[in-house]
C-alpha cells in the first residue's frame, strides 16, 4: 500500500480522506433533512447539534485533505483531455472545495445569528461570529441550504464524470481513486 500520490495512482491518504468525506456528506445531508423535517423542539436542537458537529468535522477533513493535496499533488490527468474538460475538471473540483468550507461557515454563521451555540460534540464550544439577527438569520438559512442544493448538484456531475471516464473513455480516472483490489482490477488485465 502507499501512502503518498504516484503519477498513476492516487495513494491511500487521498483515497481516505475522499471516500471518508463521500460518506460523511451523504450523513450529513440525511442527519440535516431529519433534522430539519422534526420541526421545532428538543429532538430537532439534539439532531441538528449532530449535524453542526458532523459539519466542523467535514471542514477539518476538507482542510487536511486540501493540506495532504498540496503537499502531495494528485496524479495528471489524461494527457489526451481536451483543454476545456481539463478546466471543467479543476473548476468542479474548486467549486468542491469551496463548498466543503462555505457550508460549515455559513451554517455556523446562521447558528450564531439565531442565538443558538455551535459545539463540536460537546467537548468544544465554538465562539459567535454574528450578533443575534433575526432577518441575517433567515438570509444565511436559505443560503446555506442553497449552497446545499448546489454540493448535491455538485457532487452528482462528480460521480457521473467518474462514469463517463470509466465507461465512456476507458481510461483509468475512477479506478486510480479506488482502493486496493477494485483499483488495480483493470490495469492488471
Amino acid at each position: 500500500m502507499q501512502w503518498r500520490n504516484s503519477p498513476d495512482r492516487y495513494g491511500a491518504m487521498a483515497q481516505g480522506f475522499h471516500w471518508l468525506i463521500a460518506v460523511l456528506l451523504v450523513v450529513q445531508y440525511g442527519i440535516g433533512l431529519y433534522g430539519v423535517r422534526l420541526g421545532t423542539g428538543f429532538e430537532q436542537l439534539v439532531v441538528l447539534a449532530r449535524h453542526k458537529s458532523l459539519g466542523i468535522t467535514l471542514f477539518g477533513l476538507a482542510l487536511l485533505r486540501l493540506a495532504w493535496r498540496g503537499w502531495n499533488p494528485p496524479p495528471p490527468l489524461p494527457g489526451d483531455m481536451r483543454c476545456a474538460e481539463r478546466g471543467l475538471a479543476h473548476a468542479s473540483h474548486g467549486l468542491l472545495y469551496l463548498l466543503l468550507f462555505t457550508l460549515p461557515v455559513t451554517g455556523w454563521l446562521f447558528s450564531s445569528a439565531s442565538s443558538i451555540s455551535v459545539s463540536w460534540f460537546g467537548w468544544i464550544t465554538l465562539p459567535d461570529l454574528v450578533g443575534v439577527s433575526e432577518p441575517l438569520a433567515d438570509a444565511l438559512l436559505r443560503v446555506h441550504i442553497g449552497l446545499s442544493l448546489l454540493l448535491v448538484l455538485t457532487v452528482a456531475l462528480h460521480v457521473a464524470a467518474a462514469l463517463w471516464h470509466h465507461q465512456v473513455r476507458r481510461d483509468t480516472v475512477l479506478l486510480r481513486m479506488l482502493p486496493g483490489r477494485w483499483g488495480r482490477r483493470e490495469r492488471q488485465s
